[in-house]
């Protein structure tokens, strides 16, 4: 077993699209896409941690590993620590969580995460890439990240924020954030541990409670803008993306 591991956290039962792991694109269910360009970043052992048997079976026919979960688990770095503690015995030093919902992010993104929580500056570490198009500022869907300085010049920086909505003329740096999370097993064992925080919970972003509980996250720049699909719409966008 490597000291650092991929672990998808998946379920069919999200609110807003259901059975969404199991959409097709270009021939393949979107959880092997993910499971796939995991796989191919080269950064350790990928494992799906889910309570659907039907991924599970998937996962495994396809030649990969999978972990039966809890069917409940408040958020998905829950799950994540289930699998981390329960499949791992708890051994991995850097355990990264990625979203089972970004069917076209670069595989050099991960290992890029990778290298950089490996150098022990940080408790977390996540992505992101500039805003798009003028609309994305304004689109609530579309989480964004405030950091300390430029990333185009710095590569990393400190998250100051996380919001959805935001006012450009009080934050100087904002990107698109891309939800994809490394840990070291001190701060994810940490995390897990703490309880809910009141910016988590108003809107609705895990990580709030890591900086409200004085965590250190960096976010990485990176280039593409992979699109995290939580809506029927986004899949068909980036469904239209990869069938090209």
């Amino acid at each position: 077993m490597s000291s650092t591991v991929i672990i998808i956290p998946s379920r069919l039962g999200a609110k807003r699209f259901p059975n969404k792991p199991l959409k097709v694109i270009r021939k393949k269910e979107m959880i092997l896409h993910v499971y796939n360009l995991a796989v191919k970043s080269g950064v350790g052992e990928v494992l799906v941690a889910t309570p659907d048997k039907s991924i599970s079976e998937l996962i495994t026919k396809n030649g990969g590993k999978s972990f039966i979960s809890e069917k409940f688990h408040e958020t998905g770095t829950d799950r994540v620590f289930e699998a981390f503690k329960t499949f791992y015995s708890s051994k991995p030093k850097i355990i990264i969580n990625l979203q089972g919902d970004m069917p076209n992010l670069n595989p050099d993104s991960i290992s890029y995460l990778s290298l950089h929580l490996n150098k022990g500056l940080c408790d977390v570490a996540t992505l992101a890439s500039s805003l798009k198009k003028n609309g994305e500022i304004h689109d609530n869907n579309i989480v964004k990240v405030v950091t300390k300085n430029d990333l185009k010049k710095s590569q990393f920086s400190e998250a100051l924020d996380f919001k959805r909505e935001i006012n450009e003329t009080k934050n100087k740096f904002v990107y698109h954030h891309i939800g994809i999370y490394g840990f070291t097993s001190e701060a994810l064992m940490r995390y897990v541990n703490l309880k809910r925080s009141k910016l988590e919970l108003e809107r609705n972003l895990e990580q709030m409670r890591a900086l409200e509980n004085d965590m250190k996250i960096h976010v990485g720049y990176v280039k593409s803008n992979p699109l995290s699909i939580d809506t029927e719409e986004d899949f068909l966008e980036v469904k239209k993306v990869m069938e090209i």
